[in-house]
């Protein structure tokens, strides 16, 4: 009898344990969320959003990433169920060259204003004729950088082009300025360090990252009306998820929004919808 008694503690004991593990205090089942990120500002925003997530059941963990190839590798190939770090136009470029990425924009959660930097001038005016601007890779970007020096005046873009825009669109660049766009954007922070250009265009997450301030340090900062918000991406057909859909939610939430306005002062805007 002693030993049945036993028993029946014993897996009781088991049943309490599994219990406290998979459910939150409202007793319902916690749902493990799992999100690729770069490490600033994304990672840092999920990690605010956690306890609130954690309250809603969703068991939030956070993959950082240093690079742009691999969160949407990652998310191909099953290891994460979102990721956060990419705009819609670097989205569409990836798909574009990875047809076997089936992916979809869930939402957007902020913007990162793209900044221009550089140890030798404190405008982009300042720039000497034949003067070098070192700029991303990724093609993708390269429209959004180049407006930023067209509204300056530097240089015009074939018309219509806008946003899509590649060097070879320049139709007047009166200061035969050199525009070299052969370096990773994880890079981009050690060429400003080592003052190889005299503009550097650095993406707002590796500049902050590197301990720049984009509004303070910046020559030049992209506009807010700029169209290049970081999304959530998940793979086709899981934006309507719960716990997608609850992340969202969340990232949108007061709390969130309150927290990037008052955490990057402008460096990072957050998108209210």
């Amino acid at each position: 009898m002693k030993r049945i008694i036993q028993v029946l503690l014993a897996s009781l004991a088991v049943f309490l344990l599994a219990a406290c593990g998979s459910s939150t205090s409202g007793g319902e089942k916690t749902e493990k969320l799992v999100v690729g990120a770069s490490n600033v500002p994304h990672a840092e925003i999920l990690e605010e959003a956690k306890p609130l997530l954690e309250e809603k059941g969703i068991e939030l963990e956070i993959v950082k990433f240093q690079d742009y190839i691999l969160p949407n590798k990652s998310l191909y190939e099953k290891e994460i169920d979102a990721n956060y770090f990419q705009h819609i136009p670097y989205l569409t470029q990836q798909v574009k060259d990875n047809p076997k990425y089936k992916f979809e924009n869930a939402g957007a959660v902020h913007l990162e204003p793209m900044g221009v930097y550089s140890k030798r001038h404190k405008s982009l005016r300042d720039i000497p004729n034949g003067g070098k601007v070192i700029l991303s890779n990724s093609i993708a970007e390269h429209g959004r950088i180049l407006s930023i020096f067209e509204a300056e005046g530097l240089i015009k873009l074939k018309e219509g082009t806008g946003y899509e825009a590649q060097i070879s669109d320049i139709v007047e660049n009166p200061k035969k300025l050199e525009f070299v766009a052969d370096i990773d954007p994880g890079l981009l922070t050690k060429a400003y360090e080592n003052d190889e250009g005299d503009a550097i265009v650095i993406n707002t997450n590796y500049a902050i990252d590197a301990d720049l301030n984009p509004k303070k340090d910046s020559i030049a900062l992209e506009g807010s009306d700029s169209p290049f918000a970081n999304i959530i991406t998940v793979r086709e057909g899981d934006k309507d998820k719960k716990s997608i859909k609850t992340l969202l939610e969340v990232l949108h939430s007061k709390e969130i929004t309150d927290f990037i306005d008052k955490e990057y002062k402008g460096s990072v805007l957050a998108v209210k919808e």
